[in-house]
C-alpha cells in the first residue's frame, strides 16, 4: 500500500507530518511520489487561523474532485480541534486523525485499508533511533524541542489545540541532533511554540544549546520562535563563543501599543522590546531579527496603530511578517468588545508591509561585499539566447545565515556547475535584488 502526504502548514505541522511518515513506513507502507499513484492521500492540516483552516478544507475538496475513488484522510491540527464538526460537515474526508497520539496513524490507515477489503500492510523493522523522513529543504531539518504553550496570548488557539507546554529532555534532543548531523544535515532549526519557555526559560534553553555545542562538526543552529517576554539572554553568551549558533532571531513582538499588548496578555512594552533589539545588536552586531505584527486586534485604535508604526521605524527589523487578526472561537479575544472591521485590519497591514520594504532592503545592503557560507538548496537551468544561438545558463538557489527556510529572501548563485543541494560553500555577496542577494563562489 502506498500513501501520499500533503504537508500543509508551518514547520511544527511539517514535523508532525514527518513523524506520521515514519510510523507509516515502519508499518509497511510505501511513500508514493504523487497522489496519482497513492492508495491513501493524507492532508496534514493547520487550525491556527481562519485562512489556514479554509485552505486545509479546500485541499481535501480539491483532492476529492481529482480522485473520487481514493481514500482521503484529514490529519493534523484542524482535525484535532474540530473532529466532531468536520465528521458531520466534511464527508469528502474518509477519516479524521488529530495530533494527540501520532503513533496511532498506522492503525488509522490500516482501518481504511480494511474498509476497502485490502489486507493490512506487513510490519517492517523499526528504523534507527532518531530517523524520520525529512520534508524540509535539502541540508536542513527542524528539531522540535517542546509542544504546546503556557503563554496564553488571548488571540491564540494553540493551547486549545496542542495543550500546555510539554518539553523534551535535553539528552533526547541532543541525540536527535547528532543523528541528523550524521545523515548529512547542515542546519538544525530549533522550533517550538515558544522555545524561550523551554524548561523554565533562562536556564533551560541555554542548557540545551550547551549540549548541542558539544557536538562535533561544522553546522548551523538556527533558533526560531522566541516569545519576547521570555527571551533568555544567556543564549547570547553561547552565540558569542560558538559561531555555529546563528545570530538569527525570530521574535514575534505582535504589537507595540501598551494597551493592545496588555489585552493580548503580554507583559512587554515598546520600550522593553526596543531595549531587547538594542541588546541583541550590541552583543551580536551581525544579528538578524525577524518578527511578526498582528493588525486589527480588538480595540486597536488609530493611536495604537501609530504606536506600532513608530516601533517599526525605531526597531528597523530585518524581516517582518504581518497578519490580520483572525477571530478564533473559545479564545479570550473572541468575546472582546470593539472588534475591528476586516477591511481596516487589512489596510493597516498593507501600510506596515509597504513601509517594511525599504527597511528590509537597506538592511540587506550591508551584506554586499561580505564572504559568507551559503547552504545550497536547488540547482536550476534557464534557457536564454546569446545572439542567434540558444544557450542554457546554470544557476543555483541557496540561503545565507540571514535567510530562514522559506520565509525570507534567497541567495542566487550564477554559474557553479554541479553544486549539490544540501552542501555548504563560501560565497561573496556581489549585489542585492529586492530582498534577494546575488552571490559568487569564492
Amino acid at each position: 500500500m502506498r500513501y501520499f502526504i500533503d504537508p500543509f502548514g508551518c514547520a511544527k505541522n511539517q514535523v508532525d507530518a514527518e513523524h506520521m511518515m515514519s510510523r507509516l513506513n515502519n508499518a509497511g507502507w510505501d511513500t508514493a511520489p504523487d497522489a496519482e499513484s497513492a492508495d491513501l492521500i493524507i492532508v496534514n492540516s493547520c487550525g491556527f487561523i481562519e485562512s489556514a483552516k479554509q485552505e486545509s478544507i479546500n485541499a481535501v475538496l480539491a483532492w476529492r474532485r481529482l480522485y473520487p475513488e481514493k481514500k482521503i484522510m484529514l490529519a493534523g491540527c484542524l482535525a484535532q480541534r474540530y473532529a466532531q464538526e468536520l465528521a458531520e460537515s466534511l464527508p469528502e474526508a474518509d477519516a479524521l486523525f488529530g495530533i494527540e497520539d501520532i503513533s496511532r496513524i498506522a492503525d488509522a490507515a490500516a482501518g481504511l485499508c480494511r474498509e476497502r477489503g485490502i489486507s493490512a500492510c506487513g510490519k517492517r523493522g523499526e528504523q534507527s533511533a532518531g530517523y524520520r523522513p525529512l520534508l524540509s529543504l535539502p541540508g536542513s531539518a527542524y528539531v522540535r524541542i517542546s509542544d504546546g504553550c503556557d503563554n496564553r496570548c488571548t488571540f491564540c488557539a494553540i493551547p486549545l489545540i496542542r495543550g500546555g507546554l510539554v518539553c523534551r529532555a535535553v539528552p533526547d534532543i541532543a541525540e536527535e541532533c547528532r543523528a541528523l548531523l550524521e545523515r548529512g544535515v547542515k542546519e538544525l532549526c530549533i522550533i517550538g511554540q515558544d522555545i524561550g519557555s523551554y524548561r523554565s526559560g533562562d536556564s533551560g534553553l541555554p542548557e540545551l544549546l550547551e549540549a548541542i555545542s558539544s557536538l562535533t562538526g561544522q553546522f548551523w543552529v538556527r533558533l526560531l520562535y522566541i516569545h519576547p517576554d521570555n527571551f533568555p539572554l544567556p543564549v547570547l553568551d553561547i552565540m558569542e563563543r560558538d559561531r555555529r549558533f546563528l545570530p538569527y532571531f525570530d521574535i514575534p513582538f505582535q504589537h507595540a501599543s501598551g494597551k493592545i499588548l496588555r489585552a493580548m496578555n503580554r507583559r512587554g512594552s515598546a520600550k522593553s522590546y526596543c531595549a531587547l533589539v538594542e541588546t541583541i545588536r550590541r552583543r551580536l552586531p551581525s544579528a538578524i531579527i525577524r518578527s511578526t505584527f498582528l493588525l486589527g486586534f480588538p480595540g486597536e485604535s488609530e493611536k495604537d496603530f501609530l504606536a506600532l508604526l513608530d516601533f517599526q521605524e525605531q526597531a528597523r527589523l530585518d524581516w517582518l511578517g504581518c497578519f490580520a487578526y483572525s477571530r478564533e472561537e473559545d479564545t479570550p479575544a473572541w468575546s472582546m468588545p470593539a472588534q475591528i472591521p476586516k477591511r481596516t485590519a487589512e489596510r493597516r497591514k498593507r501600510i506596515i508591509e509597504e513601509r517594511q520594504i525599504p527597511i528590509s532592503g537597506q538592511n540587506m545592503d550591508r551584506f554586499v561585499g561580505q564572504t559568507l557560507d551559503v547552504l545550497i538548496e536547488e540547482q536550476c537551468a534557464h534557457n536564454g539566447t546569446a545572439g542567434d544561438s540558444a544557450h542554457e545558463a546554470t544557476y543555483s538557489l541557496g540561503r545565507l545565515y540571514c535567510h530562514a527556510p522559506e520565509v525570507d529572501g534567497i541567495a542566487l548563485i550564477i554559474g557553479g556547475e554541479n553544486l549539490k543541494p544540501g552542501s555548504m560553500i563560501p560565497c561573496t555577496v556581489i549585489a542585492r535584488h529586492g530582498f534577494d542577494l546575488e552571490v559568487q563562489i569564492v
